[in-house]
């Protein structure tokens, strides 16, 4: 089940260890300037820095008019204002000669370096950032898992999804997830950028397959009695079938079940579904072909109130979501019995046809969730993947089989586990 998806899921997560390891070389090359980075670029700044300030200091000096008292006394007032900066002693009369041109400079002087160390503090914060996120990957013998090294990977990943019928929006995610899980992250040493990628594949698929997901045993056993279970879908995919294998399952929960054959258009329905319930020894009401769906189910209900049988399970016609008059069939059923749960049923292996079906499906009448047949004749897994996320109903059953017990319920640890090669069963 599913191997060609699993393959690809294998091989995507070989490329992107090969491109990570081939990166954390690269960082460990880097090891030693990096390590050296802040003392180097840091005392060279601040001496800058000092001389900088320096400068300026001395060119505000140098352009100060010359006191009119002599070349002498302006050079003792402007090393004083120079080493005081402090108000002027008051038995001189009248501004100091320069006084105030000299306080001036100092004060831009100042205002100069305080832009200076402003810009050096924020470039050495940057490199610090970076420095500290490395020097803790070196520290733990890690390596920071960066964006360029999965960009190839992930390409690739894309495609294998598309590929396998994964459908786009549905791959995408799956994409996004794994971007957002492993992208500046740092892998431990103790593990494999393998672990670490396998660890986001396995939380995207989970989300992307577990959507609506809830415990349809509790449901159906916490219910009002009887519990009606409507299933419609597209002619040919197994539908009948599949009701037979759920009369088993729901006897192996305990619960007894009646079935309805609300096929009342296509020739040799009728035959069929007996056929089913006397080799399971089930209870089945039907009318005559061309009857009204809604009224045959509607009998069953009757007669499963009347004998304390806990479950009806109602075929209906195969139908397109276009076909308007058997779409409003399922409207009058909807309407006359009011059923608890219903399901849609397609193959595994019609791919995205079965995800657009689903999706188009319930748009027009509400399905609770969906049963995938033939799920062992798929290699893809696009359908699998796919129809939870975009109808936002879950999974339920994948028919495995022809037999009555192949009917495996819808795990999605389980699936991923499988895909991922934990679980070969």
């Amino acid at each position: 089940m599913f191997d060609g998806l699993k393959e690809k899921l294998g091989r995507f997560k070989d490329d992107a260890e090969e491109a990570a390891e081939a990166a954390a070389e690269e960082q460990g090359q880097e090891r030693p300037e990096a390590e050296s980075a802040p003392e180097t670029e840091a005392g060279p700044a601040a001496e800058s820095d000092r001389a900088a300030g320096e400068a300026r200091r001395a060119s505000g000096t140098a352009d100060e008019p010359a006191p009119e008292s002599g070349g002498e006394d302006g050079d003792d007032v402007d090393a004083t204002a120079g080493s005081d900066p402090g108000p002027a002693p008051e038995s001189e009369p009248g501004p100091e000669p320069g006084g105030g041109d000299a306080e001036g400079g100092t004060a831009n002087a100042g205002s100069g370096l305080r832009t200076g160390s402003d810009a050096t503090a924020d470039e050495e914060e940057d490199f610090e950032a970076g420095f500290g996120q490395r020097a803790k990957a070196f520290a733990t013998g890690g390596v920071i898992i960066r964006p360029e090294h999965l960009d190839e990977p992930l390409e690739e990943l894309e495609l294998a999804l598309l590929s396998s019928d994964v459908e786009m929006t549905v791959a995408q995610e799956i994409l996004q997830t794994i971007r957002e899980e492993v992208e500046g992250t740092t892998r431990a040493q103790v593990q494999s950028t393998g672990q670490v990628v396998e660890s986001a594949l396995r939380e995207a698929l989970i989300d992307v397959i577990s959507v609506g997901q809830f415990d349809f045993e509790s449901r159906v056993r916490d219910a009002d009695k009887p519990v009606v279970v409507i299933f419609t879908g597209i002619n040919g995919v197994g539908k009948t079938t599949t009701i037979a294998k759920m009369a088993r399952y729901f006897e192996e929960q305990g619960l007894s079940s009646v079935l309805a054959n609300g096929d009342t258009y296509r020739a040799g329905a009728n035959e069929q579904l007996r056929e089913h319930a006397e080799e399971l020894d089930r209870k089945i009401i039907t009318h005559e072909q061309g009857g009204d769906p809604a009224a045959v189910i509607y009998d069953a209900v009757e007669y499963a109130e009347a004998n304390d049988v806990d479950v009806v399970l109602g075929d209906t016609a195969g139908r397109l979501h276009t076909s308007n008059d058997l779409m409003s069939q399922l409207e009058k059923i909807d309407r006359v019995v009011d059923p608890d749960m219903t399901i849609f049923v397609d193959e595994a292996v019609a791919g995205q046809d079965a995800t657009q079906r689903a999706r188009e499906f319930n748009d027009a009448a509400a399905i609770d969730g969906t049963v995938l047949t033939k799920a062992d004749a798929d290699s893809q897994g696009g359908a699998a993947i796919s129809i939870a996320h975009v109808t936002g109903k879950p999974i339920l059953f994948l028919g495995i089989g022809q037999g009555y017990d192949d009917l495996e319920r819808f795990d999605p640890e389980r699936i991923v586990d499988r895909l991922l090669g934990g679980d070969e069963a």
